[in-house]
């Protein structure tokens, strides 16, 4: 590409890539082409063995979307889809499509106040739900996945048309509805076709990404290409070993996963990857940065042949992926653009800049945030190149340009933080907190730990208020994911600097949580087959030397991906398989060791 008349510069003239190829073909088009192509080829495959063909799956799209036109869905219309990883959710989002409207991810794990906040942010009136789960507001019509009627043809869109609507973090204490469209997804795979990071023929697929997360869609949307899904439920996800066997009895050839994920599967996923009939297997790497021993690790496994990694870099605003690098020898990076993709490193004068925040712009870029102009306004500025009214987007992260042309990460502008693949604004949780009427001030922030990071809330009680952490702690966990559920500790100010405001630097480690008696009685110390493993097992994840009986694990640090790690070793010392929202249903030890000894009963 060439620079501008302003001096504005695309990344990717240092290294320049093919254009992709039709970018606008719709993704829904390319599946019934796959379905005529190969009707029988097994198009998903699920852990308890289910499998539907591409007819198959193409015929219950087909009735179900009938069945979501009859409720009243038409184009351009938010559809709530609150269905758990299987057979039914692809067939669903394919349905939504079908009729010409947008899915809108509503996970049945998030608490019933989020969820309602984005039905009525979205202004959802059908949501495809199974029954037996959240109690929908009356005026909000519910279609049951296996619901059909009879078939009628897919209702064209043009490539503008909202494809899907995902609701991340909000500074403001909400979260926000990105609208990403049709061509926003025909970009996307098609532009990881021409750079080769998919491959030729048809793949095997391992959807690892929960549906409320958009790298789900480079994942599940790969359907539509004629690849294979091979679904991931999240019990498997949280046993390695499992996991792995899985990968090798169905030939895996692709694996996305987050850098934290990674470092749980590593070694039994590289074990099995040696023993593939296509390797090497083709792993998908994002959500967050890499790190350096990671990086060279990976590398050394590609020069083996076992797994080969392309590092994904793209904020959900610009349809999942916007860069992408193979992992080779060196040092980590986000590679370059990908095929019509402009990445542009500006200083805070939007001056081309070695190194500065990066603006992308392209096909990719979404509408914008749903009932937000003022936000969409302020993050999708113009560009001062292209076309009349061409835009880009402020990414809010920082990068430098190498000579080669790849692109490096430094960090956050702000106070948005990745955790274990999550983006979330600390300003949320903060909201979250003070939204309490015993909390007069909160902060919160991102602290490491050997599996990625975690987050540490600090709260300062209002006068004469007593802090109950333990009800603060379940305050929160109805009105937030559980990834971002953080550890509390309680404050009686918080620590400022010069300027006035909180010194985060000098926020002290989070605290231990004293058991309710004051002391490390008898009754707080675990006895039995089970409370000793369970103790065993989360010592190991949180690196202590000792927990009680009493302690909750979230209250020492615990996480989501910590969750799976416990899960999957009490699964190894006690044959019984645990469901990782055990871990978040009963967060005090004593509690999970009752659930474990009743499964195992």
């Amino acid at each position: 590409m060439q620079s501008s008349s302003t001096g504005l510069t695309d990344a990717a003239a240092a290294a320049p890539a093919a254009p992709a190829p039709e970018a606008t073909t719709d993704p829904l088009l390319r599946f019934l082409e796959a379905v005529a192509a190969h009707p029988a080829r097994t198009a998903v495959t699920t852990p308890a063995g289910d499998r539907l063909s591409f007819a198959e799956l193409d015929s219950r799209a087909g009735g179900l979307a009938a069945a979501l036109a009859a409720a009243g869905v038409r184009p351009g219309t938010a559809v709530g889809v609150s269905l758990t990883r299987g057979t039914e959710l692809v067939a669903a989002l394919l349905a939504v499509w079908r009729t010409g409207a947008a899915y809108v991810p509503l996970d049945p794990a998030h608490p019933a106040e989020r969820l309602d906040h984005v039905v009525a942010d979205a202004g959802i009136t059908v949501v495809i739900a199974a029954g037996g789960g959240h109690s929908w507001a009356p005026e909000v019509r519910v279609v049951a996945p296996d619901a059909a009627a009879r078939p009628v043809p897919p209702v064209p869109v043009p490539p503008a048309a909202p494809a899907y609507v995902i609701y991340t973090s909000g500074s403001t204490g909400r979260p926000k509805g990105v609208t990403v469209t049709r061509g926003g997804v025909a970009q996307l795979l098609g532009a990881l076709e021409a750079r080769g990071i998919y491959r030729d023929t048809p793949g095997r697929v391992a959807w690892n990404a929960s549906v409320s997360f958009d790298a789900s869609v480079q994942q599940w949307a790969r359907v539509c290409r004629g690849d294979a899904l091979l679904l991931l439920t999240d019990e498997l996800r949280a046993e390695p070993e499992a996991l792995a066997a899985y990968l090798l009895a169905h030939d895996a050839t692709d694996l996305d996963t987050t850098p934290a994920h990674w470092t749980a599967l590593r070694d039994q996923v590289a074990a099995a990857a040696e023993r593939l009939a296509d390797r090497p297997l083709r792993l998908f790497i994002g959500g967050e940065a890499v790190p350096p021993a990671m990086w060279t690790d990976l590398a050394a496994l590609a020069e083996r042949g076992t797994v080969r990694a392309v590092n994904l870099y793209g904020p959900t605003e610009c349809t999942v992926d916007a860069t992408a690098g193979w992992v080779t020898d060196g040092t980590p990076h986000i590679g370059t653009p990908l095929p019509n993709v402009g990445a542009h490193v500006l200083d805070d004068g939007l001056r081309p800049a070695e190194e500065g925040e990066l603006y992308l712009t392209g096909a990719g870029l979404a509408q914008g945030y749903r009932n937000r102009p003022g936000l969409t306004a302020e993050r999708f500025v113009a560009a001062p190149s292209g076309p009349p009214g061409s835009r880009m987007y402020r990414t809010g992260d920082r990068v430098r340009r190498r000579p080669d042309g790849n692109l490096d990460y430094l960090g956050r502008v702000d106070h948005q933080v990745k955790v274990n693949g999550f983006r979330v604004e600390l300003g949320e949780i903060e909201a979250a907190l003070t939204d309490h009427p015993a909390v007069a001030a909160a902060v919160v922030v991102l602290r490491p730990d050997p599996t990625g990071a975690t987050l540490a809330g600090y709260a300062v009680p209002r006068p004469g208020a007593a802090l109950d952490l333990v009800g603060l702690r379940e305050h929160l966990a109805a009105r937030l994911p559980a990834y971002m559920l953080p550890s509390l500790t309680e404050l009686a100010e918080l620590p400022l600097a010069v300027g006035g405001k909180v010194d985060r630097a000098a926020l002290p480690d989070p605290a231990v949580e004293a058991v309710p008696d004051g002391g490390e009685s008898a009754e707080a110390l675990p006895t039995g087959e089970f409370e000793e493993t369970v103790a065993q097992a989360w010592q190991e994840v949180l690196g202590r030397e000792r927990v009680l009986a009493t302690d909750d694990f979230f209250a020492l640090g615990g996480h989501s991906l910590m969750a799976l790690r416990v899960v999957a070793n009490l699964k190894r010392q006690l044959g019984v398989v645990i469901p990782s929202r055990l871990v978040y249903q009963h967060p005090r030890l004593r509690d999970l060791a009752r659930e474990a000894a009743l499964l195992a009963s």
